[in-house]
């Protein structure tokens, strides 16, 4: 995202995805399966396919609303995917599920007592391929060596805004009144993307300070793997905590409230959010509280691996809602395949 500060200083060039295979997303979960149940959970792998399409692929073959069929994340199209889906199936035996498209292959499947939920996972690992690679692989590698001690910046990926853009314009346009999104999934797309905009400015914002991952003064952090926020409480520990990747600096995603934040955090917030104003009332009118993201995240078991001398595999573990393409960002810049865009 050519609008937001980088981190590191993104040494290669090439391509990404120029087939399915080369962005390999597998769906890590921490739940422990009952094995009975009315609910029918799946683990699905999908190529070149949606998470919704294949959700109604399920529920045709299933005989079942598609409100029935549960998932924990949206993903992407352009890829090979693997992720778990629960189809609701009270006092009904296992369906027969031998009709699905090629594109839909069943790994394993178990019953369960609760239906999987939009969120209930614990992360994802990716695999992606770059071809057609020239710039410095060692400058490359040590990026991905820093990223692994310093952390990502947990911007929200393109992806979040729709094609061209297209959901933050319609987020204008309904707050401006010109536009009303009739359906309940359109109006969250619209409510996510202005909000993600913002958050990205502000993070943006302390990239460009360099304090993206120090801290700074009227900070409210967060720690690694949770959602709680706390504020600054001048604890001596706390800059040691930061360096250990234990807790994290954290930014507005806007709604009605005050600013937990304080001094020059809250200058700065305040400063980015202002910008947006149709944004910021349009949200609180919705009804949208104050709430807060983390400004980076840990990577785990990060590898760069040159496969030849223009071919790289990177591989590594995000948690939930970190997106795969903002740590491509910040090693290079690269193209993607006609088709997808």
């Amino acid at each position: 995202m050519a609008a937001f500060a980088r981190a590191y200083a993104a040494p290669l060039t090439g391509q990404f995805r120029v087939q399915p295979e080369d962005f390999i997303v597998n769906e890590q979960i921490d739940i422990d399966l009952s094995g009975t149940g009315e609910h029918l959970w799946l683990q699905v792998r999908k190529t070149g396919a949606n998470t919704d399409w294949v959700a109604g692929q399920l529920a045709r073959c299933a005989q079942v609303p598609a409100s029935e069929v549960g998932y924990a994340g949206l993903k992407d199209r352009h890829a090979v995917t693997t992720q778990w889906f629960s189809v609701q199936l009270p006092g009904k035996a296992d369906p027969d599920f031998k009709d699905l498209p090629a594109e839909i292959e069943i790994l394993q499947q178990q019953r369960h007592d609760k239906k999987l939920r939009r969120g209930a996972l614990l992360s994802n690992q990716f695999i992606l391929t770059l071809r057609n690679c020239s710039g410095d692989f060692a400058a490359a590698q040590a990026i991905c060596t820093e990223i692994s001690q310093r952390g990502l910046p947990n911007y929200y990926g393109e992806q979040r805004f729709g094609h061209n853009m297209g959901n933050l314009t319609k987020a204008q346009r309904w707050f401006e009144g010109s536009f009303t999104p009739k359906q309940r999934n359109q109006r969250s797309l619209y409510l996510s993307a202005a909000r993600s905009w913002i958050f990205n400015h502000v993070l943006s914002a302390r990239i460009q300070q360099n304090t993206w991952d120090q801290r700074l003064a009227g900070d409210v952090f967060m720690f690694e793997g949770g959602s709680a926020w706390f504020i600054d409480d001048a604890s001596p520990d706390l800059t040691a905590r930061l360096a250990n990747l234990d807790l994290h600096p954290t930014g507005v995603l806007w709604g009605r409230g005050e600013l937990p934040s304080s001094g020059l955090m809250r200058d700065l917030e305040v400063e980015q959010a202002t910008q947006f104003p149709i944004f910021c009332a349009g949200l609180e009118k919705q009804g949208l509280k104050q709430e807060r993201r983390a400004l980076r995240i840990k990577v785990a078991d990060l590898v760069f691996n040159p496969l030849d001398a223009n071919t790289v595999r990177l591989s590594f573990r995000l948690p939930a809602g970190a997106y795969a393409t903002i740590l491509l960002e910040q090693v290079g810049q690269f193209s993607t395949s006609d088709k997808i865009n």
